[in-house]
């Protein structure tokens, strides 16, 4: 079979604006299969694989927050240490707007609009992190430290089991 090309994503192109080095993984994408499916797919720990989410505070100010695959987002937490009264996860329709991607291919790399990135601080502690590259079924790797330099994201503690 032959090797499938990297898609050229708004994802890929500021990735390779930063020159930030990275592998891609494409996958079988499977509908409402998350973190779960492309941690399986390939072969790595879902703890590893980055979900990226598009949420609003009470005035529907869009955010980005970064957390792993296996966890979910504290957004009473999230909230607190943002010094707003509500965090909630956006409507699929309300993220793609914000974003530029699709529910399932969001990426916080090349977005449509600028909005604030939080990490879960210990996936910057990760050796790799498998993250989406703007496209269902597109994973790239990097070192966490790529992320850090391009995004500069505000380190949280807000994953939950």
């Amino acid at each position: 079979m032959a090797k499938e090309k990297t898609p050229i994503t708004p994802a890929v192109r500021q990735l390779r604006a930063e020159k930030v080095e990275f592998i891609d993984h494409l996958y079988a994408y499977e509908e409402k299969g998350g973190t779960a499916v492309s941690a399986r797919e390939l072969g790595v720990d879902e703890h590893c694989v980055i979900k990226t989410l598009i949420m609003e505070d009470e005035a529907k100010n869009p955010l980005i927050i970064l957390m792993h695959g296996d966890l979910q987002v504290s957004t009473k937490e999230l909230a607190r240490i943002i010094g707003v009264k509500q965090i909630t996860p956006c409507m699929p329709e309300t993220a793609q707007k914000h974003s530029g991607y699709q529910v399932g291919g969001t990426s916080p790399f090349g977005t449509r609009r600028q909005m604030p990135v939080y990490l879960e601080e210990t996936v910057a502690g990760l050796e790799t992190i498998y993250i989406n590259g703007g496209k269902r079924g597109y994973l790239v790797a990097m070192a966490p430290s790529e992320l850090v330099r391009v995004l500069k994201p505000v380190p949280v503690h807000v994953g939950i089991h």
